[in-house]
């Protein structure tokens, strides 16, 4: 561990960190921090870097390990990386027995483990200036933020989650949710079409909706096949109406003034593309940026759309410093 790294974390608690499965530069390890509501959080870093300090929004299922291979991408361009296991995920403390649910009451319980994240990387010495790369559920949770005047330089989107792809039998059904869910008791019943199981372990390389790259879905399997802790299973209809609220909400207000850079596959199945092309359709200060037969993740895509996609969000980070 290097000397900036054990200034960063000392006073902190150190945490589980499964570095042989994260696959990230040396020195990386996590820390426990504890929310304003209690709630305890891990946080994930790999100091290498001197440019600046990517704070690192993961989606929803998603734990700090899965992220070792992009730190390692970040650090050779510069960046040093801060990650995070939102509440109810990775090994974060989870809010239901049922370790496999993915729960919250509403969107704004992320933005204290943001907050979190965020008194990590200003009571340290990693190198400034602050960015965020945010994907999925991380894309909402930071743009939420960069709305309310987050202080970081730039931000790069993987497939922001600004809308929810949904069935179509299930449309009709949204507007009721709420009503429905409250007086029924439901609120932590798994979301329509989903299970306790996670899709990483119970879903075949082909036709998987994450990757085209099976080596890369070879990767994420072995680590929560390791590491079962990490593993989480579908959504609450809880989490399923504060999402929906939190998207609607989001897509009233106007684009931040932070330069952005947004990545979108051409095969994205997970979010609904729509709100991301309008959204980025009026960000004055923002590129939304195509990636041809693509799925939902970028980062964990084929080669030639990994380096493309790290290469862009870099010289977006280099051009704000």
């Amino acid at each position: 561990m290097t000397a900036t790294a054990r200034t960063a974390t000392a006073a902190l608690p150190p945490a589980p960190f499964f570095a042989e499965v994260a696959e990230g530069p040396a020195g990386g390890h996590a820390v426990w921090a504890t929310t304003s509501d209690g709630v305890q959080v891990r946080i994930g870093l790999w100091p290498q870097g001197s440019k600046g300090t990517v704070l690192l929004l993961p989606g929803r299922t998603e734990y700090i390990e899965k992220y070792g291979r992009a730190a390692a991408e970040l650090g050779a361009r510069g960046y040093a990386t801060l990650a995070i296991d939102f509440r109810g995920q990775g090994l974060a403390a989870r809010a239901h027995p049922d370790r496999m649910i993915g729960h919250v009451g509403h969107f704004d319980e992320y933005q204290r483990d943001l907050a979190a994240l965020v008194s990590v990387a200003e009571n340290s010495d990693l190198p400034r200036p602050l960015y965020l790369l945010c994907h999925s559920m991380g894309g909402a949770i930071g743009l939420r933020a960069l709305m309310r005047g987050f202080p970081v330089k730039a931000v790069a989107f993987s497939a922001p989650m600004w809308g929810i792809h949904l069935a179509p039998w299930l449309r009709p059904f949204t507007g009721a949710m709420g009503a429905l869910i409250g007086p029924l008791r439901q609120t932590f019943r798994y979301a329509p079409g989903t299970t306790g199981q996670s899709y990483v372990l119970t879903s075949p390389a082909q036709g998987n909706v994450l990757t085209t790259d099976h080596t890369v879905w070879d990767y994420m399997r072995r680590q929560v096949a390791a590491h079962r802790d990490l593993c989480l299973g579908g959504p609450s209809l809880g989490w399923v109406k504060a999402a929906l609220n939190e998207c609607g909400a989001l897509s009233t207000l106007p684009a931040p003034d932070t330069p952005c850079l947004t990545a979108l596959g051409t095969a994205e199945k997970v979010v609904d593309t729509i709100p991301i092309h309008l959204r980025m359709a009026g960000w004055k200060t923002g590129r939304l940026d195509l990636y041809q037969g693509a799925e939902h993740e970028i980062m964990m895509e084929t080669a030639a759309h990994r380096r493309r996609f790290f290469d862009s969000a870099a010289t977006l980070f280099d051009a704000h410093r």
